[in-house]
């Protein structure tokens, strides 16, 4: 899919038909036809559009000419094979030129869609060098809101834990495990880029911009940060999550065998009274009452027992 917008100096976001100086061209799952008429139009190589929609394309950045390549990863929220919701990333990139910014996706995402709904304060399709920024900042937003959505799936969890002895929790920790380790690997690559076009001269940047990237990268390190204590604190969680299913099964097979046997005791009176042989008690008159008598007696003083050492 292949769209055009173009600022107005109010800021007021259209969609054109054709390219336009100061336009930026997105293009999401874009077709060969695609690649191809933007590549020979604005003369960019066509490596740069197959880098950025290959889904294992680490992050980086790359100058060619008057072109520059800037590749991060974004987090998306995905469902795997067996229903489960986790978190992945995928790279994007951001070709930008003398006369055009132009972004290449593999798929939809929430972060070019706020750019598309014009919902991002201070955008101009014609300000390249801080459109770049202002995505690289909403990228490292959506790290952090997802963040917190792991965070608050791993407390959700945590209190199944305590009476679980199935493995859904299991496969749920698994994939949140799974996701931070993603975030952890994207997020660190980001950083690099970010700090290499601080460095380097890739972009003509003004003060505000300057500005703009140091934020960005001070929001993409606390990403970092939490992404590195997230992942700690859940894989401790992933260690103790055995243990926890081993203890509630003990506790549960222990009720069970202290139930066994308060039962198995009448049982065992009655066997004893049932036998073809001369008994105590056998002819008095409430013969039928003493083996339940006993029975009950017995039975009582054993749960009573197994109450106090906390069998039940």
């Amino acid at each position: 899919m292949l769209n055009i917008y173009m600022s107005s100096a109010n800021g007021q976001l259209k969609e054109i038909e054709d390219i336009q100086n100061g336009c930026w061209i997105n293009m999401v799952a874009p077709t060969e036809e695609e690649v191809h008429f933007v590549s020979e139009r604005l003369q960019i190589p066509i490596d740069f559009f197959k880098d950025a929609l290959d889904d294992e394309e680490r992050s980086r950045i790359e100058k060619e000419d008057h072109n520059v390549l800037i590749i991060v990863d974004i987090p998306v929220i995905t469902v795997d094979d067996i229903g489960q919701t986790f978190y992945e990333t995928i790279p994007i990139g951001m070709i930008i030129t003398d006369s055009c910014f132009i972004t290449v996706c593999l798929q939809g995402n929430p972060i070019f869609e706020q750019f598309a709904r014009n919902k991002v304060k201070g955008f101009y399709t014609f300000m390249k060098t801080r459109f770049a920024f202002q995505i690289l900042y909403l990228t490292s937003t959506y790290y952090l809101r997802y963040l917190k959505q792991i965070n608050r799936k791993t407390s959700e969890v945590e209190k199944e834990l305590h009476q679980s002895m199935k493995n859904k929790e299991f496969f749920s920790l698994l994939s949140l495990e799974k996701s931070l380790v993603y975030f952890t690997t994207s997020l660190k690559s980001n950083n690099i880029v970010m700090e290499r076009l601080l460095r380097l001269n890739y972009l003509k940047m003004y003060e505000e911009d300057q500005d703009l990237l140091q934020d960005v990268i001070i929001e993409n390190k606390q990403a970092i940060e939490m992404t590195e204590v997230y992942l700690s604190i859940l894989s401790g969680m992933m260690d103790a999550f055995a243990s926890v299913i081993s203890n509630n099964v003990n506790i549960v097979i222990k009720f069970l065998t202290a139930i066994t046997i308060v039962i198995s005791i009448p049982t065992l009176v009655a066997s004893v009274y049932g036998m073809n042989v001369p008994i105590p008690f056998q002819n008095h008159h409430f013969a039928f009452y003493i083996p339940i008598f006993i029975s009950l007696l017995m039975s009582s003083l054993t749960a009573y027992i197994f109450w106090k050492k906390r069998y039940f």
